[in-house]
């Protein structure tokens, strides 16, 4: 049986906003550099790289599991997915 990945399924940036928007409210700090990457394969990640202005190679470094990017490459990589980072009120 062939494994899942999620990344086939993040279709659209509408996909992909609501996939982050899960991560992030889900509050492990860990996951939202994961979830960036998965995102970022499944639009690709030479594309990614070149829409950012980061090399393939430090795209996949920035990205991987024990990375911490600097929130300018978090932003960069998040504007080549065609999404934002959106801050709400707590309580409204």
């Amino acid at each position: 049986m062939p494994e899942f990945d999620l990344a086939e399924q993040l279709k659209t940036e509408a996909d992909i906003a609501t996939y982050l928007t899960i991560v992030l409210e889900e509050g492990d700090s860990s996951e939202p550099v994961h979830a960036l990457g998965v995102a970022a394969r499944a639009r690709g990640m030479t594309d990614i790289a070149k829409q950012s202005g980061l090399t393939r190679e430090a795209l996949y470094k920035a990205l991987r599991a024990d990375a911490q990017p600097r929130f300018e490459t978090i932003s960069r990589v998040c504007a080549a997915l065609g999404v934002k980072l959106v801050v709400q009120p707590v309580h409204s």
